[in-house]
């Protein structure tokens, strides 16, 4: 009778860290990769394990430190959490103070008014959820996942202080507020001695919101600003450069939609794609390449369904240099696709 067949125990890459550039999380001493990997979309249950698992590990192969979680990221709600907690504790359970794993709560998560917003109700009870899926004793991050204009920002702001003070989590961060609500958010949070660390906007070469005025506040207030969608949920990709294809996620009815593929958007993205050629770069590379441009960006974040999707995009490092002149003709192209699908 044959035996069945075990992989290996996983051991990292003795050169994990040789590749990877690390940036300060604003005036903090924190680093974070310049490119880390985003579990809202391949990590829930519609995901086989196997293929989670090795996209986890060939990121941490290649100096990903950094994986970002909210409560609700699946599907179902909460089980990227759940799969990633499990991996975590097979894999990873020796590298623990290698890895910064960051959660969030503010968006629906369970029924009722107790299970979205954010109150200290919520945001606690799903911390609480959160670091019980992933085995956890605390985040490194936890963030306020949305802007709540029902509850009082000081609620929202003595919440994200008592998960620190609790152990919970090492640092707050914000995701989606305004320049006024984040210079807000950062006086409170200053007050009771826990500074704002991070927030975490919306960004890339056809959203490009942050520009006016967040940046500046996020400097001002000593934080960092990581990227989540710089590929506009897949638009900057080669894959819709003729159009929509079938069985495309703009076609399954998530958060890429079909009508923003007007023939004027189809032309802007092939004229971002012929510069990226003239670079060595996919369309993709160069988006997070031209994300990273700005030193106030600390991180931007990639989902990966596959380790081959994982590896293209982190080949963006190898040029992240541009002359004014790219700069410029991606300006005449890189213009406002109204995607912004957080602007509450």
């Amino acid at each position: 009778m044959s035996q069945p067949h075990i992989d290996p125990p996983y051991v990292a890459a003795d050169d994990r860290y040789e590749s990877m550039q690390y940036r300060h999380v604003g005036r903090s001493g924190l680093k974070l990769p310049a490119i880390s990997l985003g579990l809202w979309h391949n990590f829930g249950d519609d995901t086989p394990l196997a293929t989670q698992r090795a996209v986890l590990r060939r990121a941490f192969d290649l100096g990903v430190t950094h994986f970002d979680l909210a409560n609700n990221y699946g599907p179902p709600y909460g089980s990227a959490e759940k799969n990633f907690g499990r991996i975590l504790s097979e894999d990873f359970a020796g590298y623990r103070d290698e890895l910064i794993i960051s959660s969030k709560a503010g968006w629906d998560m369970w029924p009722g008014p107790y299970g979205f917003g954010g109150s200290r109700k919520y945001l606690l009870s799903s911390l609480d959820q959160s670091l019980q899926r992933m085995g956890l004793d605390y985040v490194d991050i936890f963030y306020s996942h949305r802007p709540d204009h029902d509850t009082p920002l000081e609620e929202t702001a003595g919440a994200l202080v008592s998960a620190v003070e609790q152990g919970k989590a090492l640092h707050v961060g914000i995701s989606s507020y305004t320049p006024e609500g984040t210079a807000t958010m950062a006086s409170l949070l200053e007050k009771a001695g826990v500074p704002l660390l991070i927030h975490q906007p919306s960004y890339s070469m056809v959203n490009r919101w942050i520009e006016d005025g967040l940046l500046d506040t996020l400097e001002q207030v000593g934080a960092g600003a990581i990227a989540f969608s710089p590929l506009a949920q897949g638009m900057l990709t080669d894959k819709y450069l003729n159009g929509i294809p079938d069985g495309s996620r703009a076609t399954q009815g998530k958060s890429l939609n079909p009508d923003w593929f007007t023939d004027e958007h189809v032309g802007e993205l092939n004229a971002l794609n012929d510069i990226a050629s003239s670079r060595g770069q996919s369309l993709a590379q160069l988006a997070l390449s031209w994300a990273l441009r700005d030193p106030r960006v600390t991180s931007v974040l990639v989902g990966a369904s596959s380790v081959q999707q994982l590896e293209n995009n982190i080949g963006a490092l190898q040029n992240l240099d541009f002359s004014d002149d790219e700069l410029s003709r991606i300006d005449q192209h890189a213009k406002d696709f109204g995607i912004n699908l957080w602007d509450i």
